[in-house]
């Protein structure tokens, strides 16, 4: 069993902030199993690399022989996590939440030991709870406590309404904990507030506060905005081995490094030595192909991961992309992507919108290797898209 240090320095790694780090220290000496919890709204079918930052640290956990305790939140998941958002979030059918619920436990399994993992329902207590003790719940936390979270406040200043129910959103959150009666939960930075709220119900109920372990938020194939599918710049865990490997292809040096940080298992001294490597002459494009061998691995297994990197060597040897594809950044347009034709034009590809037109009509666009043929096409905002026009014509873009 590792040592209280190395336990820590396992435990530190990619994290952002634990709070509070003396009292971690104080279970971890303890020397008895923690109760380690994380929670996930079941607001989308799939998940992607992001969220696989929190299970990876789960999983480093779970190997130093602690308890997960992994909440699939199908009572919270109907009234919609409200973090980050300037308007109300639309709440989830029970239908919904259940669906995607189910697809969740199949997949955290391929990152999680199913033996040592226990997946719990936020419902099971919470459609228990009574009236009189919603009311109780919510008499520990006030409405300027509230309002100190910045999402809220930016709303309430701004003048965009909040809504009653949002404000449970973080008190269930943080009762949750006292429901699993939690030793430690992990939550990206934006739910920080909503982690703290555990912690002081916690101490309401008479519970040994949680510590709070805080990642960061996994910056999105264009290496600005955090990954999302809405944005289109993820990575699903379920895609077809040959797409999340060209996409791990596809990011930037400076992101691989990143990615490397909060998705691989490799160890920090390994990692260092790789930095050593490039810093010595060796290409990124090299390291970036064990970052893509590891994480297609992990998913699809080792033969399935061999064959896509096969499949995306050939692609080159033929010609089809070159190694060096410039990197073009684009607007949206009023945020909701770019027609084709004028993306083409605005990244140099095509001289005018007309040639756009005839390109795609002569069936020379290609976007991730797939053919275009309609001339309306909204390409959304995100990326990067590696686009095609004629044999010797290449562009990365990414739009917004």
């Amino acid at each position: 069993m590792a040592s209280v240090t190395e336990a820590l320095d396992l435990i530190r790694r990619g994290a952002q902030e634990i709070l509070v780090e003396h009292e971690l220290v104080e279970k971890l000496k303890a020397g008895k199993p923690l109760r380690v919890k994380a929670g996930f709204d079941p607001t989308a079918p799939d998940l992607h690399l992001g969220h696989t930052v929190l299970l990876n640290k789960l999983r480093q956990f779970q190997n130093l022989g602690h308890e997960i305790l992994f909440l699939i939140g199908d009572f919270t998941g109907m009234i919609g996590d409200p973090t980050g958002k300037n308007v109300t979030r639309k709440p989830l059918s029970r239908d919904d939440v259940i669906d995607n619920a189910r697809t969740y436990e199949q997949q955290i399994y391929k990152i999680l030991d199913p033996e040592k993992t226990l997946v719990m329902f936020n419902s099971s207590w919470m459609n228990a709870m009574r009236a009189e003790d919603m009311i109780q719940l919510a008499a520990k936390h006030t409405v300027a406590r509230m309002l100190e979270r910045d999402d809220f406040h930016k709303r309430y200043s701004g003048g965009q309404p909040i809504a009653i129910h949002e404000f449970l959103y973080p008190l269930i959150q943080g009762y949750d904990s006292v429901a699993m009666r939690a030793d430690v939960e992990l939550g990206g930075t934006d739910q920080k507030f909503n982690l703290l709220v555990g912690r002081e119900l916690q101490k309401h109920f008479g519970q040994p506060p949680q510590v709070v372990l805080t990642m960061p938020i996994l910056e999105g194939l264009d290496g600005v905005q955090k990954m999302s599918k809405s944005l289109g710049n993820y990575i699903g865990i379920t895609e077809p081995a040959d797409e999340m490997f060209g996409k791990l292809m596809s990011i930037s040096d400076d992101l691989m490094w990143r990615y490397l940080e909060l998705l691989s298992f490799e160890s920090a001294e390994t990692l260092a030595a790789w930095r050593r490597e490039v810093s010595e002459g060796l290409n990124p494009r090299d390291i970036k192909v064990r970052l893509a061998m590891e994480i297609t691995g992990r998913f699809h297994g080792a033969p399935m991961a061999g064959q896509a990197h096969e499949n995306f060597v050939a692609r080159f040897r033929k010609g089809e992309i070159p190694e060096d594809v410039p990197e073009v950044r684009l607007p949206a347009s009023q945020g909701a992507g770019l027609p084709v034709v004028q993306m083409l034009k605005d990244a140099g590809l095509t001289a005018s919108t007309s040639e756009s037109l005839r390109m795609i009509q002569q069936g020379a666009v290609r976007i991730n290797g797939e053919r275009i043929e309609d001339r309306g096409l909204i390409v959304e905002a995100g990326g990067p898209y590696i686009v095609q026009v004629g044999k010797r014509r290449f562009a990365k873009i990414i739009i917004g």
